[in-house]
């Protein structure tokens, strides 16, 4: 392909989530967080994971010493991050530059500064004493045994400040014995068309290049590829973009770029396929929601909302997708909802394994979604009851439960909030009458639900709710304004998602509850309630 840069002899993909990523608000891993999370890193096969920084805090230094025991990398290499000695001492003697060493890793990448005002305002030290800690450090650590990198911290904006200078700590690294000196967009300034002219630059020194990019542009994976474009070798980036202020680049989306669009093997053959899973496990790790826009491994990077794109997509999946989603272990979605066509419906159906080729079947189904999404329901996100709508319109539509009547309230005793719920239905032709306690009146309705539910079907009390929104449709109308509700209900790694609607947020969240626990019951606990499973 035209434009397309040749894959390097040697080319290193440099996670920092465990680090850098790790400095973003709300994120706070454990030591056994940050080893699982190099666990999926390893199982991905990226090249390098920056684990920490030992020395500086407890939790990094007892990181190192148990990943030293506990973590067997198969295809990473772990590293440990640090600094350039202090001004006017000796790396030799310095406290965290021993830390390094004791960390026990094969590679070690420090930070140094390459912008002469952070030299002499934050360091408080002359440029040239700034070059020696260069020098030193590196020395030091390579007489060691260690593989050294160099982060040059502030590179872009110290080389447009003062370009000799900035490239100067380039070659006091690379001359000492740095097997890559890392330029770093530390602020996040930069923009893609700026990137060429500068790595090219450095490039002159003859160091090996890395590249490491900050997103407060919304530019980190672009810049990140422009500067791959212009000879850097090495790119460094954290999973899901994590990382202080906006973020660092996103190696979830420069991954695939690099494999898919430039054609470079950066990951083993089969692991790209794997990208997908591994975003998602480390968000969880992280108890960070992975953003369903996220490029690539997003829930909505490969889904499809208008009926046009539908109609095109029946005749070749990817006319609207710039990949195989299956390349990245995600998968295409159709979504159902007031803007589908009766092809949206059609695929969708296929998608969850029913033939709506009868055009019949298929305008009135998309009629009555179009019907139910002007009430104010939600199909596009809740597959479960779609698929519940899909199967009462077929006939299809199993009835665990029959629901006779419920009720809930609401009171204070002695200064505390209490709610109760009754219901009374029939389960597997037996009639329950139960009385749930909880904490506000649709845990109440859960519990009650439950309970009565579990003597015909007790796997029910293993449904875990890991969701709850709620969405006041019709804000004009205040308090009597149209609620929508939406339960994710999670079972045995199953997760589904169900919908409900009402004059009030009670209402709403009790048609929701009952769908999710009928849902649950016919497709994952007693499939042979289904009737095309029975017939």
């Amino acid at each position: 392909m035209n434009g397309t840069p040749s894959f390097p002899e040697e080319f290193h993909v440099f996670d920092t989530s465990l680090r850098d990523g790790a400095q973003q608000e709300g994120i706070r891993l454990s030591v056994n967080d940050k080893l699982k999370i190099a666990g999926y890193l390893d199982e991905l096969g990226v090249t390098f994971i920056e684990g920490g920084w030992p020395g500086s805090n407890p939790a990094d230094t007892e990181f190192f010493q148990r990943a030293a025991t506990e973590l067997d990398l198969q295809n990473s290499k772990l590293v440990a991050f640090g600094a350039t000695r202090k001004a006017g001492g000796r790396a030799s003697e310095d406290q965290l530059t021993r830390a390094l060493v004791d960390a026990g890793t094969d590679y070690v990448c420090i930070v140094a500064k390459s912008h002469e005002d952070h030299v002499i305002k934050a360091l408080r030290t002359t440029l040239e004493e700034n070059l020696e800690m260069v020098r030193d450090t590196v020395t030091f650590l390579r007489e060691q045994g260690k593989h050294v990198f160099v982060d040059c911290e502030h590179f872009f904006d110290g080389y447009r400040a003062n370009p000799g200078y900035a490239l100067d700590v380039v070659r006091a690294a690379d001359e000492a014995g740095a097997e890559v000196v890392v330029l770093c967009d530390t602020n996040g300034g930069m923009l893609p068309s700026w990137m060429g002219e500068i790595v090219s630059a450095a490039g002159q020194t003859g160091a090996n290049l890395g590249v490491h990019c900050h997103n407060d542009t919304g530019c980190a994976v672009a810049n990140t590829l422009s500067a791959v474009e212009a000879g850097v070798m090495h790119v460094q980036g954290t999973f899901n973009g994590y990382g202080e202020r906006t973020g660092n680049a996103d190696l979830s989306a420069l991954i695939p770029n690099l494999q898919l669009k430039f054609g470079w093997p950066v990951l083993p053959a089969a692991n790209l396929a794997e990208l997908t899973r591994v975003a998602h496990a480390i968000a969880l790790v992280a108890h960070q929601p992975l953003l369903g826009r996220q490029p690539y491994v997003g829930a909505s990077s490969f889904a499809h909302k208008a009926g046009l794109h539908a109609s095109a997509i029946k005749v070749d999946e990817n006319l609207y997708q710039h990949i195989d989603p299956s390349l990245v272990g995600n998968d295409m979605r159709m979504l159902v909802s007031d803007m589908a066509g009766r092809a949206s419906i059609q695929i969708k159906g296929d998608q969850l394994g029913f033939d709506l080729a009868d055009r019949d079947v298929a305008a009135r189904l998309t009629e009555r979604v179009k019907a139910k999404e002007a009430e104010g329901y939600s199909y596009e996100s809740s597959d479960a009851s779609f698929e519940m709508l899909l199967r009462d319109e077929l006939g299809l539509l199993p009835c665990p439960v029959e629901v006779r009547s419920w009720r809930v309230f609401t009171e204070e005793r002695h200064g505390e909030n209490i709610s109760e719920a009754t219901v009374k239905l029939t389960a597997k032709g037996e009639r329950h009458m139960v009385v749930g306690e909880g904490n506000g009146p649709v845990n109440a309705l859960d519990q009650a639900l439950r309970k009565a539910v579990a003597p015909a079907y007790p796997a029910v009390a293993e449904f875990e709710l890991t969701d709850y929104r709620v969405r006041i449709l019709d804000e004009g109308h205040g308090t009597d304004a149209t609620v929508r509700t939406l339960i994710d209900t999670s079972w045995k790694g199953e997760t589904w998602t169900t919908v409900g609607v009402g004059t009030n947020v009670i209402e709403a969240s009790w048609e929701a509850l009952l769908d999710a626990m009928v849902y649950g019951i016919f497709t994952h606990v007693e499939p042979e309630l289904r009737p095309e499973v029975a017939a």
